[in-house]
């Protein structure tokens, strides 16, 4: 499969930019195009007739590190209100129509991007970007509406303040991130969420939602020609260029680190990690292979071959490496019985030094390779899914043909490259957060470091295998 040069396409007096990209391994017949609309609106294009469906994914940047320092929450509420009335539809006509042509449109902000999906049947196309264009450029916000949202938010932020998972995670990224906007809570907290009000909300969509941080990925039964038109028509009003606040590179804390939050819970919970590798790295390949033998997915990891299956010391646990615009962490999590984490924690930190001395065996990176490898053509498999992705390599600032070369790049990864990445990832040791009602007396007997109080404040991870879009917790 070649990638072929870029050539100009004139469909019906409308010029289209497109550089054409050949088969991907786990869509058939798949062409990747750049696409660029007549009014110079760019997006990563496949045609797929097979189904008369289209699934478009947006992103722009900025994010939760947009949100007022005082109140972080903003952009969350807002992509939870741009589906709830537009221009001159109330909430229960835009949702009538929505529901009518059973289109699916949601809106979420993450850490570094605020994204769009949108799915629709091909027959419902224009009704369905027009819908978009008007949440987009036209958000009501309408006083009960907003106030329904914030209930909800509050109710949802009482619920995880209870909950040891989002506990340790929030905490973990306090300890990693110290002041950096990373560090807010992406969802908001009790405090901030009731002084949000419309004004937030408008000044939000007035600084983020703009075509200079603006990125496209369709998939479907559309023509380039239309889909040109549709993308004017969608974003083309938008502002020309965002005011987003400046965010700095920040890297995590430096490991060891340990915190226990004391929590009236029937299972411990432990969330660890350190600072990771950046996308744009070159050794990112060799971090993302290293880690699927230490603790990724799948039943084969060492943590889980020797935290579980040996020891019978969890049900599951797992590491992935998360990657932000600004930063880059690793981050696992397990729970435990209260009395066995002390046992837990000293055994996942045996695994995570032995790792960091020895490296992994040849065969150990020989079976990471394939599962990598065949892992991406199922993370392919739905025109949504590579959607999501195509996204995400935009947002990455990968090659449009990254799917033809992952594969290679997987390949290439020496035993040797192998070995520094996780000399590099865990040498250092592990930042952790233990959350429980155990006194934490044998898991304060491990090699790092206690602490009953963390350092100052936080941040907060983008994540997912190298092939799917990074995922980011609140």
């Amino acid at each position: 499969m070649t990638y072929s040069l870029t050539r100009r396409a004139v469909l019906g007096g409308a010029s289209l930019a497109i550089a054409t990209l050949g088969s991907a391994p786990s869509f058939a017949a798949t062409k990747i195009q750049r696409l660029i609309s007549p009014g110079g609106i760019e997006a990563w294009f496949v045609q797929e007739a097979t189904v008369p469906l289209i699934a478009m994914e947006c992103a722009f940047g900025g994010g939760a590190t947009q949100d007022p320092n005082d109140k972080p929450g903003v952009g969350h509420m807002v992509a939870g209100l741009l589906d709830q009335g537009a221009g001159d539809l109330d909430f229960k006509t835009f949702h009538e129509r929505l529901d009518r042509r059973a289109i699916e449109l949601s809106f979420t902000s993450s850490r570094d991007q605020f994204r769009g999906s949108l799915r629709m049947l091909k027959d419902n196309r224009d009704e369905a970007f027009d819908l978009l264009r008007m949440a987009l450029t036209s958000p009501r916000f309408d006083a009960a509406d907003v106030e329904r949202s914030r209930t909800a938010v509050l109710a949802n932020l009482r619920r995880d303040s209870t909950n040891p998972s989002t506990l340790a995670n929030r905490k973990f990224l306090e300890v990693a991130f110290n002041d950096h906007p990373y560090a807010r809570q992406a969802g908001g907290t009790v405090e901030s969420v009731p002084k949000i009000d419309v004004a937030d909300l408008k000044d939000y969509v007035r600084r983020v939602i703009a075509k200079d941080t603006l990125k496209i990925a369709v998939v479907g039964d559309v023509d380039p020609e239309t889909l040109g038109k549709l993308l004017d028509k969608t974003f083309g009003s938008l502002p020309a260029k965002a005011q987003l606040t400046e965010v700095p590179d920040v890297v995590a804390a430096k490991p060891p680190q340990r915190v226990f939050i004391p929590l009236d819970v029937p299972q411990t919970v432990v969330t660890f990690g350190g600072p990771g590798v950046r996308r744009s790295e070159p050794d990112f390949m060799a971090a993302d292979v290293v880690n699927q033998i230490l603790g990724g997915a799948g039943l084969s990891s060492r943590l889980f071959r020797e935290v579980r299956e040996k020891r019978g010391l969890a049900y599951s646990v797992h590491e992935t490496l998360l990657w932000m615009d600004h930063s880059a962490l690793f981050v696992g999590n397990t729970g435990t019985r209260a009395d066995r984490a002390g046992e837990t924690v000293e055994e996942i930190e045996k695994q995570v030094r032995r790792m960091a001395e020895e490296g992994p065996t040849q065969q150990e990176l020989d079976e990471a390779k394939s599962y990598l490898k065949g892992s991406q053509m199922l993370a392919l498999d739905t025109s949504s899914k590579l959607a999501q992705a195509l996204l995400q390599y935009q947002i990455d600032k990968l090659p449009i043909d990254y799917i033809e070369k992952h594969c290679a790049l997987v390949d290439a990864v020496t035993l040797e490259d192998a070995r520094k990445a996780a000399q590099r990832l865990w040498g250092q040791g592990l930042l952790t957060v233990i959350v429980g009602s155990s006194p934490l007396a044998a898991a304060q007997s491990t090699t790092a470091p206690s602490a009953t109080t963390p350092p100052p404040a936080a941040v907060q991870p983008g994540a997912a295998p190298s092939t799917a879009t990074p995922a980011t917790p609140n």
